[in-house]
Order: structure tokens, then C-alpha cells, then sequence
């Protein structure tokens, strides 16, 4: 029995995702630049191709001000080098025109065949600081947007931030059909809830205690049911999995034996969301953690000194590192988005130890988005006028 209702109860599989560091986050020592591992095109495509070849579903392209790929151009030059991978988009709300994002999206979409989501987030601007309630109004009317673009032949919309009326949306129609593209969402403040519950599809949550992330779960939950809505879940976790547990409690030691804390302040603090609710509970954990840094025995929050945002990781063996994902999803978890420094290493560490022995989905088909033939949409088959 799940924690919650789920929308795909009956999945006996999830979605397992690998990241794609874009944003200056590589690492062979935590908080020390290493130019190998910069997040140059040739080292962040080639994340996504060794992901592709291992079996991971789905990759978050994350989005950030830093020395790095910008997500969407991104995305598109993956286009052509993969064939099996989802890419996970995320979307900075506000960043460009929501009518021309639904056309950005859906070109994408078109280029990927089907293999885009979307991860929807609200955080800053560079150089700029808006109120939370703004940004989250924002991003709910860019998201009802993107729904009627995809979804409708014109666009209506009178909202606080952005007003449109009748505007035809033939440009906008992506390649998935029933909906479009997922809509991936975390965010820990009532107006995010809100957001995810009445308009996203998967709600995403940092590592935390298993009953900590209950309670989130139980929270959204609640609010989804006012609007006769279901969603599913996903977890955003770190991973060193190693032979045995001593080699990856040693790993995740050398990981950070470098690391300067004055230097993981600075790191952490030129995020764009280094002062949202959730990076500040995932400080919580570290406070809450024992000497070793373990709040969990298998879940170390060392990542977190030089991290904002997800800032922990499962270590153990493969199969200690199992049993944890096992009962994650015996939770009602269906999707899954792990990483670890560096991250094509451990890519190839639980791609070959831990990967083979979970049965594993493309979230995007179990809700039956990709057509199995080119759509008859203005930019696939459909008539042209």
C-alpha cells in the first residue's frame, strides 16, 4: 500500500534518471574545480550518451546562471545523438514569452520524437529577487499556458501576470498527445503544493528521512484531492554505490576530504534557489545527521557542504542501495532521478550494479503521451494550411 493515491498505482516499474551537469556541478573532490570537468558540451553530452547506453529512462538537464550549457540549446543538440533517452527539461518560468515557450517546447518535443518532459521551476533571475508568492502566481499561469497551447485551438487566458485572447495554437502542438509533455514540479513552500497539486503530473522531493518525505508526500497529497487529482512522486537523490559498504562509506569519505567549508558556503550560495524553503531543509538534515553525517544509515548528507539544492546520497552496496529504492517505491515513489560525483563515473557504477536488477519506465509512455507514429499535428503529419 502506497503512502498515498498514486496515478500509476499499478506500475509495477519506475522511471530511473541519471543528470546531466550543466551547471558547473563535477566534481572528483566536492568544492575543487576540476577543468576536465567542466560543463563543457563535449562532457555534459557525453553524460547523456553514456546514461542513454547504461538504460537510464529519462535525464535532468538542470537550469542555473553558471559557467556552463544553457538547458533548452541543450536539449536540442541531443536531439540527434540519442534515441531511447528521455530528457528532462528544466523551465525557468517568466525566462521567455509562455505562448512562445509552448512552441519552444513542443518544437523540442518534435525533435525528440515524444522523449521530452519538463521540469517546471519558479526560482530568481539572475541579478534579481522577487517576492516567492509572485513567482510561484507566474509560474502557475505560465503552466495553465502551456496546458491550453497543447491541449486547445486557441489560447484564453486572463490572469494576473499575463492576458491572452484568442490566440491560435497550431504553432504550439507538441509530438505527445493526451496532454503533451509531463509536467515534473518540487517545491516545498503552500503556494508550491498548490501549483504542483492542481496543475503538475509528478511531484519531486530532495532526500530526507522516510518520514519526513511521508509527510510531504501526505501534504500535496491533500491538496490534489480537493481538485479530484491524483499525482505521482519522485525522488532527486545522490548515489555512491560501491562492492561493499566499506568502499562506499570510504568513497563518500575521499569525496569530501578536500573540501574547504568556506568554499562549499560560496558554492552553495551562487545557486538561484539557495534561499527557497527546500535547500533550507535540506541544511536541517545535515544539523540532524549524526557524526558521520548519516541521518539515515544509508543516507549521507556530506553532499550538501558544497550543494544547494539536493543535498545528500544514498550509500551502500548494491544491494543495501536496492532494498532502499525497493522500499522508496513500495512508498508510491515511480520516479527516480539520481547522480554522483563524478557523475560518469558513478553513472557506470550503479548502471552496471544496481540498474540491471530494477525494472524500470519511461513515465511518458505508462501515460500513454507518445503516439507510436508521427501525430497528425501541424508539424508532423497533419494537413498544412
Amino acid at each position: 500500500m502506497t503512502i498515498v493515491p498514486i496515478t500509476s498505482p499499478d506500475l509495477d516499474a519506475a522511471e530511473v534518471s541519471w543528470f546531466a551537469a550543466l551547471c558547473a556541478d563535477d566534481y572528483r573532490y566536492l568544492g575543487v574545480p576540476d577543468g576536465a570537468l567542466r560543463s563543457s558540451w563535449a562532457h555534459c553530452s557525453e553524460i547523456v550518451k553514456t546514461s542513454e547506453e547504461l538504460g537510464f529512462r529519462n535525464i535532468l538537464c538542470p537550469s542555473s546562471y553558471q559557467v556552463g550549457q544553457d538547458t533548452l540549446s541543450f536539449v536540442a543538440g541531443c536531439a540527434p545523438i540519442t534515441s531511447k533517452i528521455n530528457l528532462l527539461a528544466a523551465v525557468r518560468c517568466g525566462e521567455m514569452q509562455p505562448i512562445m515557450l509552448a512552441r519552444t517546447i513542443a518544437t523540442l518535443d518534435h525533435m525528440l520524437e515524444g522523449r521530452l518532459t519538463v521540469n517546471i521551476i519558479s526560482s530568481d533571475f539572475p541579478g534579481e529577487t522577487a517576492d516567492s508568492g509572485y513567482r510561484y502566481k507566474r509560474s502557475r499561469e505560465v503552466v495553465q499556458i502551456l496546458r491550453q497551447a497543447w491541449t486547445r485551438d486557441s489560447i484564453d487566458f486572463e490572469g494576473e501576470v499575463y492576458r491572452f485572447k484568442g490566440v491560435p495554437t497550431a504553432p504550439a502542438k507538441p509530438y505527445q498527445q493526451n496532454g503533451g509533455p509531463l509536467l515534473y514540479f518540487g517545491g516545498y513552500s503552500p503556494d508550491a503544493l498548490e501549483l504542483c497539486a492542481e496543475q503538475c503530473d509528478v511531484y519531486l522531493m530532495w532526500p530526507e528521512a522516510k518520514e519526513e518525505l511521508a509527510g510531504r508526500m501526505k501534504a500535496v497529497h491533500e491538496r490534489a484531492a480537493r481538485h479530484g487529482r491524483t499525482l505521482d512522486y519522485g525522488l532527486r537523490v545522490h548515489m555512491i554505490v560501491r562492492d561493499t559498504e566499506a568502499e562506499a562509506k570510504d568513497y563518500a569519505r575521499e569525496l569530501v576530504s578536500k573540501l574547504d567549508d568556506e568554499q562549499g558556503r560560496a558554492i552553495r550560495k551562487r545557486a538561484l534557489d539557495a534561499g527557497s524553503l527546500g535547500v533550507s531543509h535540506q541544511a536541517r538534515n545535515r544539523e540532524l545527521a549524526d557524526v558521520e553525517g548519516y541521518v539515515e544509515p544509508h543516507l549521507w548528507t556530506g553532499v550538501g557542504r558544497a550543494r544547494s539544492g539536493c543535498g545528500a546520497a544514498l550509500v551502500g552496496s548494491a544491494d543495501q542501495v536496492l532494498s532502499e529504492i525497493e522500499a522508496y517505491m513500495k512508498m508510491g515513489i515511480r520516479a527516480f532521478i539520481f547522480s554522483g560525483y563524478p557523475h560518469l563515473d558513478e553513472a557506470r557504477h550503479f548502471g552496471t550494479k544496481v540498474l540491471p536488477q530494477l525494472k524500470t519506465c519511461s513515465l511518458p509512455h505508462a501515460y500513454g503521451r507518445v503516439p507510436d507514429r508521427v501525430p497528425a499535428t501541424p508539424l508532423g503529419t497533419g494537413e498544412r494550411r
